[in-house]
This record gives C-alpha cells, structure tokens and sequence, in this order.
C-alpha cells in the first residue's frame, strides 16, 4: 500500500502542474491541441529513449495489449484531455480541477459495479473527506460566474478520465507499466498531432519551447508513468484517492504562478485531503501488523 501511495502522490504532483501550465500556454498564445501534441509527443519520445536505454523487452508488448493501448490513447485520453484543456479554456482553472475531482467517487462506484470492489467503511470516510476537502480548496469556484460550454467540458473531461482509471486496470492488466505508459502515449500523442497543428512542431520561441518541454516531462512522461504503476500496486479506487493531493499542488501553483489567492478555509480543505488519503494507509499498517503477529 505505502509503495502505490508514493507512486499515486508523485505522479498526483506531477498532474497538478497540468492546468497551470496550460494556463500559461494559453497565455502565450498556444492552442489546446498544441499543448497536448507537445505534452504527448515530447513524453513518448523521453519514454522511447528510457526504455532503449534501460530495457529494449520492454519494448515488446502483445496484440491484445497493444489495442488496448491505441484505444485508451487515441480514444479515451483524447476524449478526457480534450475535454479537460477546452474547459480550461473558458474557465477558471479552479473551477475546473473541482469539476474533475468528483472522479475518486465515480471511479470508485464504477470500480463496486465492473470490478466487485467493496466499498467499506472505511473507504467510504476516506472519499468523504477527500471529497469535502476538495470542494474547501476550490470552495471560490463555487462564487464564480462560468462559462456554460466550459462546465461541459469538465464535466465531459471527469467522466471519461474516470472511464480512463477502469479501463487501464482491465485492458492492460499484466502489462509491465512502462510498456504501457510509452505506447498509451504513443498513440495519444498520434491522436492530437493528426487533430493538431503537425507545423506547430516548428513554430517555437524560448518561451513556447520551455512550456511544450515542460508539458512533456511533468504531467506527461512523469505523470502518467507512475499513474500506472500506482493502479497495477493498489488499483483503480485507491490510486484516485492517494492521487487526490492533486487538487493541492493546483492551488499551489495557481497561488505561485498565476497570483491567485489562498484563504484559510482553503488550508483547511488542503488538510482534510491529506487526512482522507492517510486513512486507509493506517487500515492497510494496522491489518499488517495483525497478520505479521499471527504468523
């Protein structure tokens, strides 16, 4: 359990920085689809090259595997990243990350329905807290006059991620996390450069080249990469919740980077998120010890 924390929380970190730098990008004048060509096709090419170096087997992944891998990258991670990028388009940015931090509770039902996961008393208080320090960090986006169209895609953007979070568990189950992480990306990263602008490739100034980099490195190989490896240690439900430190390092960013400010009620939600994710880590120590002292 303590391993997929560590993994869920950096790759969470990692996520974290995604709306900030595609406020930023929009800011100098990049298109959506644009961020995502760089973020996608930048962190598939790190991967390339991590597993040339490391380990070419990994290369090497089953006619099963592989379509699973082009429908979650060209469709679903299309679908969730496009939605996400247009509502951050038209909306605040802490407007949207709320939108799409109801998915630990989606994905959690999906997980009790598709993969007869209990939902137990102690990972119901877990989401609750989770959940109800979310909306205390993001509690001004509640106060804020949005765009229509932009809820939409927010909406859009937590239903197919949570979809996203099941069907990486089920379609690339026994694939090594690495192997899946490069030709998920792979193929997302074909989706966007055919939907993009290819020519943008060669378009760059200092400034646009420092965010298509950072996009590629942080919330793209990074964050992905260690997502799947937090979903293949403690599954699809608890990944989301460890991942829920997200919404953290948002407000964090936006408070650093985009001079919004930071209240205390939003302190407090901070704390409530860290309180719902230690939770089940201390269920997970104390069934540990028992079964150690047992044997």
């Amino acid at each position: 359990m303590l391993q997929g924390l560590i993994y869920a929380v950096i790759s969470a970190t990692a996520f974290g920085v995604l709306a900030i730098l595609v406020k930023v990008g929009y800011q100098a004048g990049l298109t959506g689809s644009e961020m995502m060509q760089y973020r996608f096709g930048i962190g598939s090419m790190i991967l390339l090259a991590v597993l040339l170096i490391k380990d070419r087997s990994l290369l090497r992944i089953p006619g099963r595997g592989l379509f699973g891998c082009a429908f979650i990258g060209m469709v679903v991670y299309w679908l969730q990243t496009s939605c996400f990028v247009n509502a951050l388009a038209t909306i605040p940015a802490s407007t949207a990350a709320l939108v799409l931090y109801v998915h630990p509770v989606t994905v959690a039902i999906l997980s009790a329905i598709l993969l007869k996961m209990t939902i137990d008393r102690v990972l119901g208080s877990s989401l609750g807290l989770v959940m109800i320090g979310c909306c205390l960090v993001f509690y001004d986006a509640f106060l804020k006059a949005v765009d229509g169209t932009g809820m939409l895609y927010a909406i859009g953007a937590m239903a197919f991620f949570s979809c996203y979070l099941i069907l990486v568990q089920v379609l690339l189950k026994g694939i090594r996390p690495l192997t899946a992480t490069f030709y998920v990306m792979l193929f997302a990263s074909i989706s966007f450069s055919i939907s993009g602008n290819p020519s943008a490739w060669f378009d760059h100034n200092w400034h646009t080249m420092t965010i298509a980099l950072s996009l590629g490195v942080i919330p793209g190989a990074i964050a992905v990469t260690f997502l799947y490896m937090a979903i293949e240690k403690v599954g699809s439900a608890y990944a989301c919740i460890f991942s829920s430190i997200e919404p953290i390092v948002t407000l964090l960013g936006a408070a650093f980077f985009l001079e919004e400010n930071v209240v205390l009620l939003q302190v407090g939600g901070c704390l409530l998120i860290v309180v719902g994710i230690v939770i089940p880590n201390i269920r997970a120590l104390i069934v540990s010890r028992r079964l150690k002292a047992a044997a």
